[in-house]
């Protein structure tokens, strides 16, 4: 096989998405305006969802977990008194109610929502069945029995009522929530029924939609030098993690794939955390009796 072509550009781009187009999509323009080799993203939004995307384009992707498993902060619009097949806007409107409940009855509702719950993903979600995708499922008319899935949520309230038809919530939440499964089950839980009318995600991990960049920002500037002043260093994916100090030899031995003395500190036996030289990450592993035992290496880190 050739080789990849293209730039060893590494760090991260936080990109405000607009409304109408895929993540994926989000990324491919990334990759061709960065003219970078490899490019990815830490959390899918819905086509219709805006907000926050993080684009991580060379070595910064094998940080790209650490992001998916941060907490993460959506605000969402949810439309009282229809349920629709996709649990959004875009779809059919399977079920009505005049029910109008209160904010009160909102706020008591919205308690039951909080903390280690379970939740049904959208019939037309990503998930898979038997293989394949539930939406390409559904779309084919399959009535799916989908199975719950984990998700903790640290909040959600209500910020705002524009009218008796609307609610606006802001949630934070785990990996693996589906605003859309929150906008339906409130619906029901409220005998209302309920659906996402607007969906933006705030902030992700150490990333917030306030520091982002736009997408036409980023075409306009497609190939240009200019553009690498909007990268964020792929340090910024291990916020979360310990920061590990190591000394010239620890890190050559750690870019061998070896584990590498670092410096003590706060970490315990067993964490996860990762190894730096004069600022700039070497490896992200386990630490272990003042060695990190590497999982990942970066191996564009200058020594």
């Amino acid at each position: 096989m050739g080789r990849k072509k293209g730039r060893d550009v590494s760090g991260w781009l936080v990109i405000d998405k607009p409304a109408g187009i895929t993540s994926s999509a989000v990324v491919n323009k990334v990759r061709w305006a960065f003219d970078a080799k490899k490019a990815g993203h830490a959390g899918t939004l819905d086509p219709d969802a805006t907000g926050l995307l993080a684009v991580a384009l060379g070595e910064a992707t094998k940080t790209v977990p650490y992001i998916t498993d941060a907490l993460k902060a959506y605000r969402f619009t949810v439309r009282l008194g229809q349920a629709t097949n996709t649990d959004d806007a875009e779809g059919e409107v399977t079920s009505e109610s005049v029910l109008r409940p209160s904010d009160t009855e909102i706020d008591a509702a919205l308690s039951h929502f909080i903390g280690d719950i379970e939740q049904v993903p959208p019939q037309f979600s990503a998930v898979k069945v038997d293989g394949q995708r539930a939406y390409k499922l559904a779309r084919a008319g399959e009535d799916l029995e989908l199975i719950s899935r984990p998700l903790f949520v640290e909040s959600l309230t209500r910020v705002e009522r524009p009218d008796i038809d609307h609610v606006t919530l802001e949630m934070v939440c785990g990996k693996g929530g589906y605003v859309r499964s929150i906008a339906r089950d409130l619906g029901e839980a409220l005998g209302c029924f309920g659906h996402v009318r607007e969906l933006r995600r705030i902030w992700s991990g150490p990333f917030d939609v306030e520091d982002s960049v736009s997408l036409d920002q980023i075409e306009a500037n497609a190939k240009s030098p200019d553009l690498d002043t909007h990268l964020l260093p792929l340090e910024t994916g291990l916020s979360d993690l310990p920061e590990l100090p190591c000394t010239a030899e620890g890190a050559a031995k750690l870019r061998n794939g070896n584990p590498g003395m670092v410096i003590t500190s706060d970490a315990a036996y067993g964490d996860e955390a990762w190894a730096s030289y004069q600022g700039q990450a070497i490896a992200v592993g386990s630490y272990k009796a003042g060695e990190l035992h590497p999982a990942r290496v970066f191996l564009h880190a200058k020594l």
